[in-house]
């Protein structure tokens, strides 16, 4: 994520930002901010050491934030020197000359001369507000705020510690609850324009968190209908594609629910058809479709079973590396992916359906065909996808539409 803009006033307060990017600054100076390995024991021990509070942090604790168990001679005076290091570095960014770092009993704590406001503190007290207000509106109002003081994931970059870790979960639990407390308020004075807003600002600070379900509420209630269904087919294609990983069941059931109350305009049987026929219908090759639509043919396809007479198989290419094992990630799999998905158009009939369905992977519906001919698609994929001595190669899975038995070849 890009890094955070300070803009602190003159205040002689200092400035923290915990969400997201870490930064300090003092009337209008950025302290730190940027992810110098110089630095990275000193942001450490700024991090822990703020966020602390009035409570203090123990030796052991702050030794393990600092030194992530490495096996120091002498620990305590590793710690001495970069807490002396410290106050030189905040007495040259232009910090008033004070004892900044205080200890008592084994505990550190920061100077209470120094006044903090740290954007954590500022988005709890505004929870704690919300949740304790009675009146609608201003409760909205908090919830709101709150919500957007949420910039990112807390500490993002300190994860692999503890005590991070905690802290990150307990504030992303809180963004979600005010976010849902908002939602509900929003929806009970029918403000959409707002659910909207609220939708995606927090898909692009929770992202994956199933948030596009508030976006498509509010399309869907303000009848913009076409809008909805972009965002439902571009968001399952996301998370297939550039994440690698399916919708969870709640977020396609909740799309696919609200896809139902879509309504559309009066028109005439020709109009209808008119808006239903492919744009590119005479384009050769398989139906390429997103997720969702290849659902959707799927089921059909499932019902029309029911009556006989067809064969159809489902088909799952997977690129694979040297040693046969899928490929997940590297710089490659994005060119082998796009290339892949040529070579089975190429390869496949119009009446047959194609879908991207994660990184290296593709699914394809072969329609009124047999096994064997499944293979002869394959080698037509082959042919044209393997060039020269290329070493990555498809792995092919095939199911009957109607027997659940695998085959692989």
């Amino acid at each position: 994520m890009s890094e955070k803009i300070i803009d602190a006033k003159h205040d002689n307060i200092l400035h923290v930002n915990m969400f997201d990017t870490f930064s300090m600054s003092y009337n209008g100076v950025l302290i730190t901010g940027r992810s110098k390995t110089s630095e990275s024991q000193f942001m450490y021990l700024m991090q822990i050491l703020l966020h602390a509070g009035k409570n203090g942090v123990g030796r052991d604790r702050l030794e393990q934030s600092l030194f992530r168990n490495k096996d120091l001679n002498n620990i305590h005076h590793a710690t001495q020197s970069v807490i002396y290091n410290a106050k030189k570095k905040l007495k040259a960014s232009g910090l008033p000359d004070v004892n900044y770092i205080e200890q008592k009993d084994g505990t550190y704590y920061w100077t209470q001369q120094i006044p903090v406001l740290e954007d954590t503190a500022e988005f709890e007290r505004l929870y704690n507000e919300a949740e304790a207000q009675e009146d609608k509106e201003k409760k909205l109002d908090l919830y709101l705020d709150a919500v957007h003081h949420y910039t990112g994931e807390f500490l993002q970059s300190q994860i692999s510690l503890i005590w991070a870790a905690k802290e990150a979960r307990r504030y992303r639990l809180l963004f979600c609850d005010c976010v849902e407390k908002a939602a509900q308020l929003l929806r009970e004075k029918e403000d959409y324009t707002l659910l909207e807003d609220l939708g995606n600002y927090a898909t692009r600070v929770h992202p994956l968190a199933d948030w596009e379900t508030l976006t498509m509420e509010a399309y869907v209630a303000l009848g913009r209908y076409e809008d909805a269904a972009k965002l439902y087919e571009n968001t399952v294609d996301y998370y297939l594609q550039e994440q690698g990983m399916r919708p969870s069941e709640k977020m396609l059931q909740l799309l696919n629910k609200l896809g139902t109350q879509m309504e559309h305009q009066y028109d005439v049987l020709d109009e209808i058809q008119l808006k239903l026929t492919e744009e590119d219908a005479g384009a050769p090759g398989g139906y390429q479709c997103s997720y969702p639509v290849f659902l959707g043919v799927y089921h059909v396809i499932e019902r029309m079973m029911e009556r006989g007479g067809q064969s159809v198989f489902l088909m799952l290419c997977t690129i694979v590396d040297s040693k046969g094992n899928p490929m997940r990630s590297g710089p490659q799999l994005d060119e082998l992916s796009d290339r892949l998905g040529k070579s089975i158009q190429k390869s496949i009939r119009r009446s047959d359906v194609v879908n991207k369905y994660g990184k290296g992977q593709y699914l394809v519906l072969l329609a009124n065909t047999t096994l064997e001919n499944c293979k002869v698609v394959q080698r037509r994929i082959n042919h044209d996808f393997i060039i020269g001595r290329q070493r990555t190669g498809v792995r092919y899975y095939v199911n009957s539409v109607i027997l659940q038995g695998a085959n692989r070849s």
